[in-house]
């Protein structure tokens, strides 16, 4: 093998095209938004044709599985009246308030424990033990403080939401290379700024993790108070449709109030999510990764 030749600009030329992010080919935009959209569109249809088969072969009686085209019709039936804006409305206004109230709580924890010693070890444990607590084991309690109002719910979705959202940014704090604070202090930057401009930037992508899975424990918490707490006075969101199909034995009901919650936690999986996340990764030159 010849030896390189150094002068030739050969190996600056070859680090360069490491450092060069590896761009997907562009293709078809059909192609490109088949490719995403089949693979998930063929998911849900073998889903329905188990469904089908399994309501056909009558394993179950029809109270307790019902068929898919009697979901169907009920879950029609809401888009045609308007009722389904209303459960939507009701039930995802309140889950992006409370991740809101939570995230404006969470950050600041999250960047105590992360950087104060005494905070991470007395606290720290503390935000962990409430993120393993399912969040339902607090309806009760926040019924009897509150009283059945939207007070009590969003006291359910903030102790889902928050021990998540901190824990996120500690984690994506503690994967920063310490010589990223040492070289901003060096050049100037007070902790404040320092925290601002290196701290949560460098921790973004770790956060991102924790702020889906904040919003995940939001929302869940979020059905599970719908579910419990149930008062005219509240709405009708999908927690409470759910609760009122259980009420009335009517399976299809139970069935088209899960698969409601199920499209809104894809919904903003796939609209806010998703985006936010692959804008990241792009900004990263990590377009590989980008979905």
């Amino acid at each position: 093998m010849p030896p390189l030749d150094l002068k030739d600009g050969s190996v600056e030329a070859g680090l360069d095209a490491l450092d060069t992010p590896v761009n997907a080919p562009e293709g078809n935009l059909l192609r490109r938004i088949a490719a995403r959209a089949l693979p998930p569109i063929g998911a849900i249809v073998l889903g329905i044709v188990i469904w089908q088969v399994l309501w056909a072969a009558a394993f179950w009686p029809e109270f307790k599985l019902p068929a898919p085209i009697a979901v169907w019709n009920l879950i029609w039936e809401l888009i045609s009246t308007g009722k389904i804006f209303e459960l939507f409305w009701t039930s995802v206004h309140r889950a992006v308030i409370g991740f809101a109230i939570s995230l404006l709580i969470a950050v600041p924890l999250g960047l105590a424990i992360a950087n104060i010693q005494v905070v991470r070890r007395g606290i720290g444990p503390l935000v962990s033990g409430l993120q393993s607590l399912p969040s339902v084991a607090w309806v009760p309690a926040a019924i009897l403080w509150f009283g059945l109002n939207d007070s009590a719910i969003y006291w359910v979705v903030l102790l889902g939401a928050v021990p998540s959202i901190a824990n996120g940014l500690v984690s994506g704090l503690d994967q920063v290379p310490p010589i990223l604070p040492r070289v901003g202090k060096a050049l100037g930057a007070g902790r404040i700024g320092g925290i601002r401009h290196i701290l949560l930037p460098a921790a973004l992508p770790g956060f991102l993790g924790g702020l889906k899975q904040g919003w995940a424990f939001s929302w869940r918490s979020l059905m599970a108070a719908e579910l419990i707490a149930t008062s005219p006075d509240l709405g009708e969101g999908l927690g409470q449709y759910l609760h009122n199909g259980m009420s009335l034995s009517d399976i299809s009901m139970v069935f088209a109030g899960i698969l409601l919650i199920f499209v809104v936690g894809v919904g903003i999986e796939l609209l806010v999510f998703r985006p936010l996340e692959n804008s990241v990764l792009k900004a990263r030159g990590l377009t590989a990764s980008a979905r």
